[in-house]
């Protein structure tokens, strides 16, 4: 870098003197004007510098790559984090020595054996248990050309196909996303070659957004540690995230968002942990955010199918063609944040089941309680910065449940005092903050299903329910909270045979606010039909009543 700095600045000197001469090339002079502005000291004009440097249209192919191989490691990230960037400014990944008959599933397996395996959390033994359970049956179903999965309870055997194969290496890297929450496993992960490993799954897994999602996420996790910036960097991985970050997939472009954000030293003061994402502003951006949004799904929800548009009814064709034209696979993202861009949206992620059965580490089965849950969010909130700036909750069924109980609990820790403080309003869709029926029917059918702490803590009048609802209401009460709640009309259908109104208007009505009863069921009710609907108007006025001045222009 040193000696990169000291040809920038020779041919600074040499351009400003003979910028006259005829073979001076002023665009060259520019280039390499700008390249030493991203070395400065001062931190504004270094960003600016990225800035210039990434909105600049006129180079030629050479200069893009003499710039390709001139920037810092800072210059890169942030030049990754500029919109539309053109992607020449960036290296291709280093070339990876070739490995005569490499397999996905080996490499994989090597590197979790290579872990620590005792004296860690039991969902990660469980998962890395899992993982390498199936490899070892894929290994040996290969040799005896039959494939026999059944660690994770469904059994089944089938001709050897490239499917199964792909299950196997997506338990490896879920595996591996698991151990890469652990600090100590992160360098470990990093010295035994993981890094490069995951950049040769990820080149060779081209055609599976899973397993590539589930690498991002691991390389979002290890980048929370910024003793592993240079590793990441050196093994290619800014490339390939400059380029994910701008695909068309909301779930692509935010696994990179975070795994950038968190490398972004310069810029970025919070880091957004695993499970935390962010809708909006993706990238860097000049516009000051005033205010944070958070998105919190509910039972089986996901931070990015929950807030997704409707789904048009096929049948009725003329209708739905308009909408199909402009659908979009996330509302917040796409409409929030053009009509509010100077909001943060984030959006959170965290793993729920109607059965245990379900549930992904049976050891999380005692962890699923709404207080365990406000704990582990609360602690990413306030690494993300969240209640640092006026803070508007919109959540859907359970996950309004769970927003009353973080802040609650925020009350009580001094330390998370400013996000309550800075609470500006709550949006509820269909939360069921006096049970439901449903969830007594999961319970009395115990012999098909065994219910889920979540689902018990769902129940009609549970006196938890009530105590919270309470509770939550002298905050509301004394901190003047905004509040506006929806409530679906329109029964789900519960399977081929049952249909039922999940939250009736009763158990949604909070008892403070307005309440609204909108004709859609309960899985539909925070899914906006089209821009223009009174769903997404409404509550746009809301998030813009809620915060007032501070996202006015």
């Amino acid at each position: 870098i040193s000696f990169v700095c000291l040809c920038v600045s020779v041919c600074v000197r040499v351009c400003a003197c003979h910028l006259s001469r005829l073979d001076a090339d002023p665009h060259e002079c520019a280039l390499w004007v700008l390249l030493k502005r991203t070395h400065s000291s001062s931190r504004a004009e270094r960003l600016q510098a990225v800035q210039d440097l990434a909105h600049t249209h006129h180079w030629h192919n050479y200069q893009y790559q003499t710039a390709a191989q001139s920037i810092d490691q800072r210059t890169a990230i942030g030049l990754a984090r500029t919109p539309q960037v053109d992607l020449r400014y960036f290296l291709p990944p280093p070339a990876l020595p070739e490995v005569e008959d490499f397999q996905i599933e080996d490499g994989l397996r090597q590197l979790l054996s290579s872990l620590p395996q005792s004296d860690v959390d039991q969902c990660v033994q469980y998962f890395t248990s899992l993982a390498l359970r199936e490899s070892s049956q894929s290994l040996a179903s290969q040799r005896g050309g039959l494939w026999c999965f059944g660690g994770n309870g469904l059994p089944y055997a089938q001709s050897l196909t490239s499917i199964p194969s792909e299950k196997v290496e997506s338990f490896c890297l879920q595996a591996l996303a698991q151990h890469s929450k652990v600090p100590s496993h992160c360098d470990r992960i990093v010295a035994n070659g993981g890094l490069q490993l995951l950049q040769r799954v990820f080149q060779l897994r081209r055609d599976s957004q899973k397993i590539q999602q589930n690498i991002v996420r691991i390389i979002g996790n290890l980048a929370l540690h910024e003793n592993l910036h240079t590793a990441i960097l050196q093994s290619g991985w800014v490339s390939v995230l400059a380029e994910m970050v701008q695909s068309p997939h909301i779930m692509q472009a935010s696994h990179a968002a975070r795994a950038l954000a968190n490398l972004d030293r310069d810029a970025e003061v919070q880091k957004y942990q695993d499970g935390v994402y962010i809708l909006h502003p993706h990238c860097r951006t000049s516009q000051p955010i005033k205010a944070d949004v958070l998105f919190v799904h509910g039972l089986l929800g996901a931070a990015f199918k929950t807030w997704r548009q409707k789904d048009s009814d096929p049948v009725e064709d003329e209708k739905s063609v308009g909408v199909q034209e402009d659908y979009t696979e996330c509302w917040p993202k796409s409409w929030l944040a053009a009509d509010c861009p100077n909001l943060r949206i984030l959006a959170v992620e965290y793993d729920t089941h109607l059965s245990d059965w379900w549930a992904k580490c049976p050891a999380e089965n005692q962890r699923k309680s709404l207080a365990y849950r406000s704990q582990e969010l609360l602690e990413k909130l306030k690494a993300a910065g969240v209640g640092e700036r006026p803070v508007v909750w919109v959540a859907h069924s359970m996950g309004g449940l769970l927003v009353k109980k973080m802040l609650l609990d925020a009350l009580g820790d001094p330390d998370l005092n400013p996000l309550v403080n800075n609470t500006k309003g709550v949006l509820f869709y269909s939360v069921p903050h006096h049970g439901t029926f449903m969830a007594g029917y999961s319970v009395n059918v115990r012999y098909l299903l065994f219910p889920s702490i979540e689902v018990k803590e769902l129940c009609r009048d549970s006196p938890a329910l009530s105590d919270l609802n309470k509770n939550f209401l002298n905050i509301a009460k004394d901190k003047e909270l905004k509040v506006l709640s929806f409530a679906e009309s329109l029964p789900t259908s519960i399977g081929p045979m049952m249909k039922i109104l999940v939250v009736p208007a009763q158990s949604a009505d909070l008892g403070i606010g307005d309440l609204i009863e909108v004709a859609v069921d309960h899985l539909n009710i925070c899914k906006p039909e089209k821009k223009d609907s009174f769903l997404y108007r409404r509550s746009l006025q809301f998030i813009q009543d809620a915060i007032g001045a501070h996202i006015s222009d």
